[in-house]
């Protein structure tokens, strides 16, 4: 029985082994922004800006929050539209006046975990 514990216990650390070597985003778990629209401190104009954030894995946008904090401190809860693909989160900011907004972003990675951020970005008047 003692070899047959030993021999478990040696083919479970081989197996954690090949996760964490081949598979690292696996052993991680957690979602990672790849791209957004828009981008870090980027100017756009306004007053409509489309919002859309890319991960490195599939998420959960049921689950999935953003929240757009205007210049002034106001902040407004922005609707997720169902995206086309898995690993995005895609929206539209409407009627946005010129000034330095904060895009906070927080998903449910579909393995559990939870990942949060925020993008500043800038929007000019048209």
């Amino acid at each position: 029985m003692h070899r047959s514990y030993i021999r478990s216990w040696k083919l479970s650390l081989s197996i954690l082994f090949v996760i964490t070597t081949y598979f690292p985003s696996a052993a991680y778990g957690h979602a990672i922004v790849i791209s957004t629209t828009p981008g870090l401190r980027e100017t756009v104009r306004g007053p409509d800006v489309p919002i859309k954030i890319r991960f490195n894995s599939r998420i959960d946008s049921k689950r999935s929050r953003l929240t757009l904090l205007a210049p002034d401190g106001k902040q407004t809860t922005l609707g997720i539209v169902e995206a086309s693909s898995e690993d995005s989160l895609i929206s539209e900011a409407k009627g946005l006046k010129g000034g330095i907004y904060l895009l906070r972003w927080q998903v449910l990675a579909l393995d559990g975990h939870i990942s949060r951020g925020e993008v500043p970005f800038r929007v000019q008047q048209s």
